[in-house]
């Protein structure tokens, strides 16, 4: 029991350490990458550093309540839930904060109950003490865009060849729909099929408007 609260208690405690703007965190896969001595590349930059549209394309693309949610999104946990006892289709109803916390402090593979069990308190709690700008900000720096290829600025000088902080519509977008598979996904390869899915986050992103409006900075 006493063994189960320690390691409970360690991403409630390294929460409240990646508070500060000049910590930055590293992934669980990163550090297997760095355990198997496969290496990999990352580039931490601010989130004023980031062209704003590449965030409002991920919002629009992978958790359109991000700002008006408490790090769980219950409408969708609900569908999903409803769904699943239906015998529907499975699918996701990870927010950008559960993304952030498995990245952070937990397993990728296989999808389980217990791990689904653990994420989601972990958002809430994470949504409670940390602002949504250090969020996106955390998870836009430890997000994996291809093998080896982790964080924003890494993602886009490798894909594009441009600093994160010039990175067009279309290329934000194309991003933002490569989240969900990077390993089979190239964004600068996309395919018909991704390339429709690029095509309808960029016209999301443009009328974003209060669905990104928690990243906003303090100084604009």
């Amino acid at each position: 029991m006493r063994v189960a609260v320690v390691i409970a208690l360690v991403p409630a405690v390294l929460t409240l350490l990646y508070l500060p703007s000049f910590v930055h965190p590293v992934s669980t896969l990163m550090l297997k990458d760095l355990a198997t001595f496969s290496g990999y590349d990352r580039r931490w930059v601010p989130l004023d550093d980031i062209a704003p549209v590449l965030a409002h394309s991920v919002i629009m693309s992978e958790d359109g309540q991000f700002c008006s949610h408490h790090g769980v999104d219950l409408g969708e946990l609900r569908a999903v839930v409803t769904d699943a006892m239906s015998g529907g289709g499975a699918r996701g109803a990870s927010t950008i904060t559960m993304q952030m916390v498995k990245n952070l402090y937990l397993w990728h593979r296989p999808l389980t109950t217990l791990r689904k069990g653990v994420e989601l308190p972990l958002a809430v709690y994470v949504d409670l003490v940390m602002s949504k700008r250090r969020i996106m900000e955390i998870y836009l720096n430890i997000a994996e865009w291809g093998p080896g290829i982790y964080g924003i600025e890494a993602a886009a000088q490798h894909h594009f060849g441009v600093s994160a902080s010039k990175l067009t519509r279309r290329q934000a977008a194309l991003l933002a729909v490569t989240l969900p598979n990077p390993e089979a996904r190239n964004p600068a390869k996309p395919g018909p099929g991704l390339r429709r899915l690029a095509n309808l986050i960029e016209r999301r992103a443009a009328r974003s408007g209060s669905y990104v409006g928690c990243l906003k900075s303090a100084r604009s």
